[in-house]
């Protein structure tokens, strides 16, 4: 009986397993929607547009972005986690959606990842009517001004918010902490002056910054961005505020690999042509092909760190 079992059990996995490939012999034959789980002209949303243009050429069939934000991304993040896993619906996943104490979703799980596709760090902003120009500039003005300065991010589970947390610990200074629904509306109220400073990503600001309408005071990581060459690191002045934000990929889980593996060679095409290089360059990233494997491993680390420094904080994470 239990050899039957076993049999059974084997003839049962090599028909899923053939139902799969026939699957994805002919994939895709419809339309592919990328859920962007943050709002239209936001920098998840940007890179998006980019992407999902480029892998429509790639795979024959147009692939559509489709903004579901909310509650910092996890409304996004979790509709995707309980789609049909046939790979006609996939996710843009950004570091942090995991923090939230209950999301509804696990990403080690929820999702099978297909690739990465940039790494982008956070730039603390400031309006030009602020009298900063440096991250000393900025400590001062806000030990000067406790409980007057406003810093707008997106809202919790972002790193821009966590960024913003990290920096009132790391420097003792009390600023206020605005949230907005992403990027997009941040950087309008940022140039509207509504908000004086932000921990923002580079896409939706970098034409104001170019015009001088809205100041770049510091880049959250450890090299500085070819986009703005003359903007200097937050390493630079002397403080641990590493915030980079990693893109990628994502499928619900059990979508057949073969889909996986036909999605991941389409999303690597795209990253290696020249000219999706330079606009993730210009939009003050770098591009991340991968395997599926790597970028798992990707966002495990990563999540992971954000994890135990939320908990190092004292952060209460809704």
């Amino acid at each position: 009986m239990r050899t039957l079992t076993r049999a059974g059990l084997a003839v049962a996995a090599a028909l899923a397993i053939t139902a799969g490939a026939a699957q994805a012999a002919d994939y895709p034959t419809k339309t592919v929607s990328l859920i962007v789980p943050y709002p239209a002209g936001g920098g998840v949303d940007t890179v998006g547009r980019v992407i999902a243009n480029k892998m429509s050429e790639r795979l024959g069939q147009q692939v559509i972005v489709v903004n579901r934000p909310g509650a910092g991304s996890v409304i996004g993040v979790r509709d995707a986690a309980r789609s049909a896993p046939d790979g006609y619906t996939i996710l843009m996943l950004v570091t942090g959606a995991s923090l939230p104490s209950n999301p509804g979703y696990d990403l080690q799980k929820d999702f099978a990842p297909i690739g990465l596709v940039a790494s982008i760090p956070i730039v603390i902003m400031a309006h030009p009517s602020v009298p900063v120009k440096s991250m000393t500039d900025l400590i001062a003005l806000a030990k000067k001004e406790p409980g007057k300065l406003n810093i707008g991010t997106p809202p919790s589970p972002t790193l821009n918010y966590f960024g913003a947390e990290l920096f009132k610990s790391t420097t003792k200074t009390d600023v206020v902490i605005v949230t907005y629904k992403g990027t997009g509306p941040l950087t309008s109220d940022l140039l509207g002056g509504h908000v004086r400073l932000a921990f923002n990503t580079l896409p939706p600001a970098i034409g104001n910054i170019k015009a001088g309408t809205i100041r770049a005071i510091a880049v959250a990581a450890p090299e500085r961005l070819a986009a703005i060459p003359d903007v200097p690191t937050t390493k630079e002045a002397g403080l641990p505020l590493d915030i980079v934000q990693y893109y990628g990929l994502v499928a619900p889980a059990k979508t057949p690999q073969a889909i996986v593996t036909r999605l991941n060679k389409a999303l690597n095409e795209v990253l290696a042509m020249p000219d999706i290089k330079q606009r993730l360059i210009d939009d003050g990233g770098s591009a991340m092909p991968s395997t599926p494997a790597a970028y798992a491993a990707n966002i495990k680390e990563n999540e992971g760190k954000w994890a135990a420094l939320i908990k190092k904080l004292g952060l209460v994470v809704p």
